[in-house]
């Protein structure tokens, strides 16, 4: 176990905290979330237990088993936790707060650091926005010859924007339309010349962006990542009094848009695109933290054919990957390398004593593999759509690949009754 220093003492001084699960509250600044959206929100929340390696209170809009909080515990060897869940299946966290006084007196009274997921204010805004950021990559760029910048487009209007589409799609080229405010890839399509010639290809895309966001989308070149490293995140936290703290840089994992897990540790990354992204990622931080910013932010890329860093967005918040360095940070040497599956499909619908059940069996598996697992959200498993997330740690990548495999496979296997008697489950 570690004891802190370094990004850790700019995160929190090195101290336990007050963790909220009030995801669903930052993306409400940049519009109105659904019930869907509230709900996967939600979900996202139980990551709240990952805030920080050390929590002392967890805050959690949905229902979550003790089995849960107190497995982790045991593996993570937590200190007592005070968990309060299930306090706002249908709202956001705050509206939930205040109407528990006494809740809100414990925090207060607490004496310790409040982490949450992000906040709000000006600079927020002004820098989650995927434009203003794209402009203070250009700025910064120069200076950075292992930094690419894709070209952005800001339209107007929706005729522009497909005027632009058109002419692109017929010189052959790929373009991104993306939400000026969006998370999670959420808000964004990649759109081939095939869908922007296709009748309503494209128009059902930019009307569906449009109706998620009220807002025009922004077009940006499409950069075609390369390699089994071609989504990568930097993160850092700019400390109380300014400084920039580097964390590190994570291999993202994206499927289509989506953003799914992280995997961190020093062979996930080579030093070839970790230094450039370091370096990058931390003059980005400088100005930020110029601007008044103060706690977590990330950088993601894209790596192109050339090996180059492509910046497609800055985060003034927690992100995906953050959880990964937390439990690196928390495990220490029991943890080399970490990977995070926020989204694992489930082949069925699953209550989550079940789920639990089951990634208790998954994990003994796991071990006997060398490989380490906890649930991270486990709230998703009776959903339409059932989905459980999960971290897993080990000496190798190598490792973790074989794991992350067979949980795929018994995962599917749920929607076949007679699956885990054949596959000696």
């Amino acid at each position: 176990m570690t004891a802190g220093g370094g990004w850790q003492d700019g995160w929190t001084g090195g101290r336990r905290a007050v963790q909220l699960g009030d995801v669903a509250d930052f993306n409400a600044q940049f519009g109105r979330p659904g019930p869907g959206a509230l709900r996967q929100a939600h979900h996202y929340s139980c990551l709240a237990a990952f805030y920080t390696p050390d929590p002392a209170v967890l805050v959690l809009p949905l229902q979550v088993e003790p089995e849960w909080t107190e497995w982790l515990a045991r593996v993570l060897r937590w200190d007592p936790v005070e968990v309060y869940s299930g306090i706002a299946p249908d709202t956001g966290l705050a509206e939930a707060l205040a109407a528990r006084p006494g809740l809100r007196e414990r925090i207060n009274g607490s004496g310790l650091p409040v982490r949450s997921w992000g906040g709000t204010g000006p600079v927020v805004r002004r820098f989650e926005s995927k434009a203003e950021s794209h402009r203070l990559f250009r700025r910064l760029a120069a200076d950075h010859p292992a930094v690419r910048v894709p070209e952005q487009w800001r339209p107007g209007s929706r005729w522009r924007l497909a005027g632009l589409l058109r002419a692109r799609a017929a010189a052959g080229l790929t373009s991104v339309v993306k939400a000026p405010y969006g998370v999670g890839g959420h808000g964004t399509a990649v759109l081939t010349p095939r869908q922007v010639r296709t009748a309503g290809g494209a128009l059902a895309a930019l009307r569906r962006l449009r109706a998620e966001t009220g807002r025009l989308p922004l077009l940006e070149e499409f950069v075609a990542g390369h390699g089994p490293l071609r989504d990568l995140s930097f993160d850092g936290v700019i400390g109380p009094e300014g400084a920039v703290h580097a964390v590190g840089t994570a291999v993202m994992h994206i499927e289509g848009t989506g953003y799914r897990g992280a995997t961190v540790g020093p062979d996930a990354v080579p030093g070839s695109l970790a230094g450039p992204a370091a370096e990058f990622g931390t003059a980005v931080g400088r100005v930020l933290a110029e601007a008044g910013h103060r706690g977590w932010y990330d950088l993601d890329f894209v790596v192109d054919g050339l090996g180059r860093l492509a910046p497609t967005e800055t985060n003034l918040r927690l992100t995906g990957p953050s959880v990964a360095f937390m439990l690196a940070a928390r495990l220490g040497d029991a943890a080399r390398h970490v990977r995070t599956l926020d989204q694992l499909p489930l082949g069925a619908r699953l209550p989550q004593p079940a789920l639990l059940a089951h990634l208790a069996r998954l994990a003994d598996r796991c071990a006997a593999l060398g490989v380490g697992l906890l649930p991270t959200i486990p709230t998703a498993g009776f959903d339409p759509l059932p989905f459980a997330g999960v971290a897993l740690w080990a000496d190798t990548v190598e490792q973790l690949d074989a794991a992350e495999y067979l949980l795929r496979a018994a995962n599917q296997a749920l929607a076949d009754p007679f699956a885990g008697v054949l596959g000696g489950r």
